[in-house]
């Protein structure tokens, strides 16, 4: 006959009725959980930030269940202890700044930021577009104006997809090489 080593392991066995110290809590969470999730969500804005919000705003009113005295204002209780964690997370973030002796240098506006210049390179690649072969031009404009694929691109004009591959690459060698677009893009 073998003796148990440990007394609850003989125990374990036999179910187990688990009582909660507080019934009116679960009752109270389980109605109004719903609710307050909704309340949550408005203060964080993140769905899974939230429910970890109301979890931890719940389980600060569990430890306090015995102290609150009116139980019927017990939502306004829940929303204030959502609202001050909210609070507490927020002061408690990390702020990525340092303080440093030497100022970083200002990043100097490219010319993609001037609407003249861009300007200037739109009507510089539309020359360079209109100085391709028909054909070329046609698919070029198929292809990444009117952004359609090669198959359709193939289809609209009536042949393979390998030649719409092969023209546009064509097509984009010269366009690389063009001088007007080199002096715009220097």
């Amino acid at each position: 006959m073998t003796t148990p080593v440990c007394a609850s392991a003989s125990n374990a066995a036999a179910p187990v009725k688990q009582t909660l110290p507080y019934p009116s809590f679960s009752s109270y969470m389980r109605a109004r959980q719903p609710v307050l999730l909704r309340t949550a969500r408005s203060l964080t804005g993140n769905p899974s930030d939230a429910e970890d919000l109301l979890q931890t705003a719940l389980a600060k009113t569990y430890v306090a269940w015995e102290r609150i005295e009116d139980h019927r204002a017990l939502d306004g209780y829940v929303r204030r202890a959502l609202l001050n964690t909210r609070t507490s997370q927020w002061r408690k973030r990390k702020v990525d700044e340092f303080a440093c002796e030497e100022l970083p240098e200002p990043v100097p506006a490219s010319a993609a930021d001037d609407p003249a210049e861009r300007q200037a390179l739109r009507d510089a690649m539309w020359r360079a577009i209109m100085r391709l072969p028909a054909r070329q031009r046609a698919m070029v404009v198929l292809r990444y104006y009117e952004d359609l694929s090669e198959v359709q691109t193939a289809e609209v004009l009536g042949v393979s997809v390998g030649t719409v591959k092969s023209a546009v690459s064509r097509a984009l060698g010269k366009l690389r090489d063009d001088a007007e677009l080199e002096l715009v893009r220097s």
